[in-house]
C-alpha cells in the first residue's frame, strides 16, 4: 500500500473511531438524561399522590369536625328549648333565651376558628410534597445553566 493510502486509512480510522466514540457518547448522555427525566416523573407522582393523601387526611378532619360540632350544637339546642319550656316567666324566657344565642355565637365563632385552622394546615400539607418537588425542579434546571 502506498504512503497516501495509508495516511488516508489511518485517517478514515481516525474520524470513524473519533465519530464512533462521540455517537457512543451522545446515546450515553441522552439515556442518563433519559433516566434523569423519568426519575423525576417517578417523583412527580409520588408527590401528587402524597398530597392527595394530604388532601384526603384534611377532608376527613374537617367533615368530623363539623359532624361534632353540628351534633354538640343540636344538643344543646335541646336542652335550651328544654330549659326554654320550664322558664316561669317571660323574663326568664328572655334572659335564657339571651344565654343561650350568646353562647351558641361564642362556640360558633370559636368553630369556625378551629375549622380556618385546620384547613391552614391541611392545606398546608396538601401542597407540601408539591411545593418540594417544584424546588427540587427549579434546582436542578438552574444547575444546568
Amino acid at each position: 500500500m502506498s504512503e497516501a493510502a495509508e495516511t488516508i486509512k489511518s485517517n478514515f480510522d481516525k474520524y470513524t473511531t473519533a465519530g464512533n466514540q462521540a455517537f457512543k457518547e451522545s446515546v450515553e448522555k441522552s439515556l442518563g438524561a433519559l433516566n434523569e427525566v423519568n426519575g423525576l416523573a417517578k417523583g412527580n407522582v409520588e408527590a401528587v399522590v402524597e398530597s392527595l393523601t394530604a388532601a384526603t387526611k384534611g377532608a376527613e378532619t374537617v367533615g368530623a369536625q363539623a359532624i361534632a360540632f353540628s351534633k354538640k350544637n343540636w344538643e344543646e339546642a335541646v336542652a335550651a328549648a328544654k330549659t326554654l319550656s320550664g322558664a316561669k316567666s317571660v323574663q326568664e324566657v328572655i334572659e335564657l333565651q339571651s344565654k343561650y344565642a350568646k353562647s351558641s355565637m361564642e362556640a360558633y365563632v370559636s368553630e369556625m376558628n378551629l375549622l380556618t385552622e385546620t384547613l391552614s394546615a391541611s392545606f398546608k400539607d396538601t401542597f407540601k410534597p408539591i411545593n418540594a418537588r417544584m424546588t427540587a425542579a427549579v434546582e436542578k434546571f438552574q444547575s444546568y445553566r
